[in-house]
């Protein structure tokens, strides 16, 4: 990673082809709950390095919620989802394992 010229961050891929086949291209991700494996900071470089783009609250246009590990009960994030779900919008939620997983691809 470098900095450009105006002092923010740049990703450089290996291969950017790779990420357009990737699950989280183009996709609005929000996280909810305390990660175990890693920061949140950390986990939202490795979803823009996939292409996606994180979300701070969940939205209609919201794509994937990821659940940390170190969840205390259900969050607000979680039950306005699982609302969204409800009336039909296609919003997937993912584990914090599952989420490794994906990142991993």
């Amino acid at each position: 990673m470098n900095q450009n010229k105006n002092n923010t961050e740049v990703i450089y891929l290996s291969d950017p082809s790779e990420c357009l086949r990737h699950p989280f291209h183009h996709k609005q991700i929000v996280f909810t709950g305390a990660l175990s494996t890693m920061t949140r900071s950390e986990a939202a470089k490795k979803v823009r390095a996939c292409g996606g783009i994180i979300q701070g609250a969940v939205t209609k246009e919201t794509d994937f919620v990821i659940l940390g590990k170190q969840r205390r009960s259900i969050s607000t994030k979680q039950l306005k989802a699982e609302q969204f779900i409800h009336l039909g919008l296609d919003i997937q939620m993912v584990t914090e394992d599952d989420f490794i997983w994906l990142i991993s691809m």
